[in-house]
């Protein structure tokens, strides 16, 4: 990847492996158009959504891009009465990271990540890399190594 994102930086500092992929240079939006322009499969590329919670706590989690989050569910992993996705205005704010661009790795704070755990069906998983265009592709093994996250039935 010419164009190094945060993402890249820290997971070439911790010296781990991971596959990266770009599609700047095409049409893709959505999650899915995505993973077809790649030849990826959309049940293994993941979307970071960011929440908050009833308490005021933020949550981040990632579920497969051809899915939707639960909120009840959500709410009910991280302990919490209810969630709702934050304004995608307070996202750069709180993140570091624009719509579209957002990744677990990185933010501005550090949040508690959950992972639907059908990821778990896969090697590696892929999710944005810091930057609209951009993904990462790696195993979660590797994930824990810069990234404290847990798996649960979110979807």
């Amino acid at each position: 990847m010419s164009n190094k994102t945060n993402v890249i930086r820290i997971l070439d500092k911790a010296k781990i492996e991971y596959k990266s992929y770009s599609y700047a240079d095409t049409d893709a939006v959505s999650g899915e158009e995505v993973a077809k322009t790649l030849g990826l499969n959309p049940r293994q590329m993941f979307k970071t959504l960011v929440t908050l919670g009833k308490s005021g706590t933020n949550y981040v989690f990632l579920v497969p891009v051809s899915d939707e989050l639960d909120l009840r569910k959500a709410a009910m992993s991280v302990n919490e009465k209810s969630i709702h996705m934050i304004k995608q205005k307070d996202l750069l704010a709180l993140t570091g990271y624009v719509h579209g661009g957002c990744s677990p790795i990185g933010m501005k704070k550090e949040f508690e990540v959950t992972i639907d755990n059908s990821a778990i069906e896969f090697e590696t998983i892929i999710f944005n890399a810091g930057k609209i265009g951009y993904q990462v592709q790696l195993s979660l093994e590797c994930l824990k190594k810069v990234l404290r996250f847990r798996l649960d039935n979110i979807i």
